[in-house]
């Protein structure tokens, strides 16, 4: 086995750490810290207050989607997708 200067300065260094370690009694500790936007706050509180009838909808869509009774209208959708595809005057 090889020893060369770099592999004693680390074990030196490791034992320093724990050294200083036990003379504090703990470890450094670094702080975790999470902050919530207004924006945020406002989309959970209207999530939360949504109206009843809307619940139902959503419900009614899961359990056909689920079932596999969800019917897709085509010609809805390229309605509502042709103002994007319309080159502005």
């Amino acid at each position: 086995m090889k020893i060369n200067e770099t592999q004693r300065l680390s074990a030196v260094s490791q034992y320093q750490t724990q050294q200083s370690m036990q003379r504090t009694g703990k470890a450094p500790m670094k702080k975790d810290e999470v902050s919530i936007s207004a924006e945020a706050k406002e989309m959970l509180n209207a999530q939360q207050s949504q109206d009843p009838a809307r619940t139902e909808r959503i419900q009614a869509l899961k359990h056909a989607v689920s079932t596999g009774t969800y019917k897709v209208e085509a010609d809805k959708i390229a309605e509502k997708l042709m103002p994007y595809f319309r080159p502005k005057a």
